[in-house]
């Protein structure tokens, strides 16, 4: 059990604090929809005026209840057709309208009502849908808490102020069982956190002074001083939230291409229509028997299940892949996930941690590894490159060098190093390979090499080594099973580091590409041929992300520019989530082709049988409305928390 943190002030008992407990998301009630509330006035209207009617009930009785079924179930999508129809769009809940009134013409009022009714349900069931999978995510949002306990930096003393009023800097105190108010990182304190709404993980997370932790996590027994380190708009929930709702407003591909034809085939059915109605009344057939075979092939004609088979399956599975730390930015990027054939990585922050630490110092003739550290400090300290941060962080670890130089005239040039005065002496750092230090003795070592040259003169080289990222091998290892080629490594760093890493991460030997410039890597990803996945951290990924099929971005240690530039982001920089959400985005494809196929087989059996049988309009009605009702529930199924895990 963790233990007890101290803090400035008097604390509750953790015994007392109430144990964690996982806080669904909301999730939005049938009738809380305008779309189902006049589903289910139209349904009730319909009910109390069909046993009237079949009782043979006077018309007075029934008709005006029927009216009201036609009234609430049909006013709104009658008028989103005729808005429609005003932009030259002919939409098809406008035919299902027009089919309904014509079965009353005829005198098929309670079949007409029928229609009416189960096109309602149909749309309040579709609404349905599409406001579970926005809950899914927007329930993070109220995860967070409303208030945080922000300490004055002086005197320690308590405020309780807005969550959102919380700036970067601001210390905030966590209590045992409170929720985190803001992304931070603990100062001192030590807790379990249930982080399971960020990060999926079922267990809670132990916390201790320089961890991170993120708002709307749930603190356990400990008590937490943490301090702020995003801006409340910027949060990892703020951000899945954002992205996820920027996604759902987008089109795939595949839905592009069914809302291209529905115009067309909306118009080539009307025409069929009037020919069903038209030809068998010119041979002489009986005027109601034709308009009412005619109303029913509108009916199961109608392309309304095909439209609602593409969006609700991607819309899940971007919203599950949000839930668990991957933000997809389009439904489009969720339907190119699938068609990943080849796999690339960046190396420096991707497969390996990004935080390399200094092993050697090889100093030239005349030059001290205190000074040599101290110009290469002074060189780099305004980069925001992992190794440049190594750098600074060992001179201000050595005894001897001074980290406090000042440097003018800083230049930066990705994939090549730095340039930069320091004590009116011109300092250059990089590969050695791009400084010409080609003759220097360069050690044999798996790491990573950083030369430093000194008004041109060779002064040493520093030694650095990362960490394979834990999940990196079971990353390549999954994504290996998912696509049709190895997987490549391409990297600005040397070859012998390169392959250090590949042999490390399963990656084969022959798919290893070194020393590449920023342009080169974005070359590199377009000799591999079809569709290249790219995972990258930093700017000179940049290129090649956008290069890619599909770029992925790590999340907290991305710069900037490759957050931008890449197709969707891992909040928690977890590759092992890259082979999942390749695989959900193809369980989503093959829910697209499912539904599809459903409602292709649905039109196609209940057309052939009104024009070869005789088809009874409420079978028809049932037929047609029950398959889109079947094809955005089979949408839904994305949503579960398995369909992450298979």
């Amino acid at each position: 059990m963790s233990a007890q943190a101290s803090a400035p002030t008097a604390l509750p008992d953790p015994a007392a604090a109430p144990a964690p407990v996982r806080v669904p998301p909301a999730r939005t009630r049938l009738l809380a929809l305008p779309e189902a509330r006049w589903a289910a006035a139209s349904t009730v209207a319909f009910l109390l005026a069909l046993p009237l009617h079949l009782l043979g009930g006077p018309a007075w009785s029934w008709g005006p209840l029927y009216a009201v079924a036609y009234l609430a179930g049909g006013w709104e999508p009658a008028l989103e057709g005729l808005r429609a129809l005003r932009g030259r769009t002919l939409d098809v809940d406008l035919l299902m309208i027009v089919a309904a009134l014509g079965a009353a013409s005829i005198g098929q009022v309670m079949d007409g009502a029928l229609l009416i009714v189960i096109f309602a349900t149909s749309g309040a069931v579709e609404a349905l849908a599409t406001a579970r999978t926005e809950d899914s995510v927007r329930g993070l949002l109220g995860l967070a808490p409303p208030t945080a306990t922000r300490l004055h930096p002086v005197s320690g003393a308590e405020e309780t102020v807005e969550a959102g009023r919380l700036a970067v800097g601001d210390v905030i105190l966590v209590r045992p069982g409170e929720r985190v108010g803001a992304d931070g990182r603990v100062l001192d304190g030590a807790s379990d956190i249930d982080q399971a709404t960020i990060t999926g993980e079922p267990l809670p997370v132990p916390k201790a002074a320089g961890d991170e932790v993120f708002a709307g996590t749930l603190n356990g027994t400990g008590a937490l001083r943490v301090r702020v380190e995003r801006d409340p708009s910027d949060t990892v929930i703020a951000r899945v939230v954002a992205l996820v709702e920027e996604a759902s407003r987008t089109k795939a591909p595949t839905q592009l291409f069914v809302e291209r034809i529905e115009h067309r085939y909306a118009l080539g059915m009307v025409a069929a229509t009037v020919l069903v109605f038209a030809v068998p009344l010119a041979f002489g057939a009986e005027l109601t028997g034709a308009l009412l075979r005619a109303m029913t092939f509108m009916i199961v004609a109608s392309p309304c299940a095909v439209v609602l088979a593409t969006m609700p399956p991607l819309l899940s599975a971007i919203a599950n892949a949000g839930r668990h730390g991957v933000l997809i930015k389009s439904a489009v990027v969720m339907e190119r996930l699938g068609q990943t054939d080849r796999i690339a990585f960046d190396k420096t922050g991707t497969l390996t941690g990004g935080t390399p630490r200094l092993t050697g110092v090889v100093t030239g003739p005349g030059f001290s590894e205190a000074e040599v550290l101290s110009l290469a400090a002074a060189a780099e300290y305004r980069s925001e490159h992992p190794l440049a941060r190594a750098i600074v962080a060992a001179a201000q670890d050595h005894p001897h060098a001074d980290p406090h130089m000042e440097a003018y005239g800083f230049r930066s040039a990705p994939g090549c190093g730095v340039t930069a005065t320091v004590a009116g002496r011109e300092v250059e750092a990089g590969s050695p390979e791009r400084l010409g230090e080609r003759t220097a003795a360069v050690p044999d070592t798996e790491g990573t090499t950083v030369a430093v040259r000194v008004d041109g003169v060779h002064a040493g080289l520093l030694l650095f080594a990362d960490r394979i990222r834990p999940g990196a091998p079971a990353a390549v290892t999954a994504l290996k099973r998912l696509t049709t080629a190895p997987p490549a490594l391409l990297t600005g760093d040397n070859h012998r580091a390169a392959l250090a890493v590949a042999e490390r991460t399963g990656i084969p030997r022959d798919g290893v590409r070194a020393g590449l410039l920023p342009h080169e890597k974005a070359e590199a990803v377009r000799d591999l041929g079809g569709q290249v996945l790219f995972v990258g951290d930093g700017v000179n990924d940049a290129p090649a992300l956008a290069a890619a099929h599909t770029g992925v971005a790590m999340g907290r240690g991305g710069s900037d520019l490759a957050l931008e530039t890449a197709d969707a982001v891992l909040v928690h920089d977890d590759l092992t989530a890259v082979p999942k959400a390749v695989a959900l985005s193809r369980r989503a494809r093959r829910l697209v082709v499912q539904n599809l196929c459903l409602a292709g087989t649905f039109i196609a059996v209940l057309v052939v049988w009104d024009l070869a049988g005789h088809l009874p309009l409420p079978l028809g009605v049932a037929g047609h409305e029950g398959s889109t009702i079947l094809v955005g529930l089979n949408g839904l199924r994305l949503l579960r928390e398995n369909a992450w895990r298979e």
